[in-house]
């Protein structure tokens, strides 16, 4: 198997420079600074998240204006005392993409977030904050189990974009895993999770990086080389 340095060596050949890499290889939000990101906050990027997946991200980014005004800026305490029929009409709303089972998950991963976190004995953002990262596919089953349409790639996706540390099983990451034989069938199955999870632990010791440098490296180092 290569080492981590083998593997920046040959991103940074592709990128320009050990220079150039560098400047598009970001770290992740520290646990302090994850524990100032509010619930509301939240439930936006998830809402985000699953409504990107399966539509153009720019049609979603249009209309996100309007999905703030029906969703009362995802505010979670307004949300979850919103009653049920009114969940329909929300969903019929033009301001918004027309899909009830998408709008289903906002009061949904409201509530995850207001009660299954306190069930953790903690808030949200500290559950998020404090969750080992030698262990994050731990969180994605988490999310997985206690949100709405949160497995896949939709939880990994949004723990990026909110700054926590995790790799991502893109689709350069994924290729890069299969063709040095680190995972085989499903990259969703625990099988594969677990040895995912152990190789990014490892090149996690080699290197002292975040998992997102890692990940990023990985997918910068394989795959389309786009400039």
């Amino acid at each position: 198997m290569e080492t981590f340095f083998d593997i920046q060596q040959r991103a940074a050949k592709r990128k320009g420079g050990k220079a150039a890499l560098a400047s598009i290889v970001h770290k992740p939000l520290t646990a302090k600074q994850l524990l100032k990101i509010s619930d509301d906050d939240w439930l936006e990027e998830f809402t985000r998240k699953i409504f990107q997946s399966g539509f153009y991200w720019s049609v979603i980014d249009k209309k996100w204006p309007g999905f703030r005004e029906v969703f009362w800026d995802f505010n979670i305490k307004k949300l979850l005392m919103m009653p049920p029929e009114m969940l329909e009409e929300k969903a019929s709303d033009e301001r918004i993409v027309r899909n009830y089972n998408k709008v289903k998950t906002v009061p949904a991963n409201a509530s995850m977030i207001h009660f299954s976190a306190k069930d953790e004995g903690k808030a949200f953002n500290q559950l998020v904050a404090e969750w080992p990262t030698d262990d994050i596919i731990g969180l994605w089953a988490w999310l997985k189990k206690h949100g709405s349409r949160l497995g896949g790639n939709t939880g990994p996706y949004t723990l990026r974009q909110m700054g926590k540390d995790t790799f991502l099983l893109s689709r350069d990451v994924e290729a890069y895993l299969r063709a040095n034989e680190i995972i085989d069938g499903g990259v969703q199955t625990k099988k594969s999770l677990k040895a995912a999870q152990a190789f990014f632990n490892q090149m996690q010791q080699e290197s002292g990086l975040s998992l997102q440098e890692i990940s990023q490296t990985i997918s910068y180092s394989v795959g389309d080389n786009v400039v």
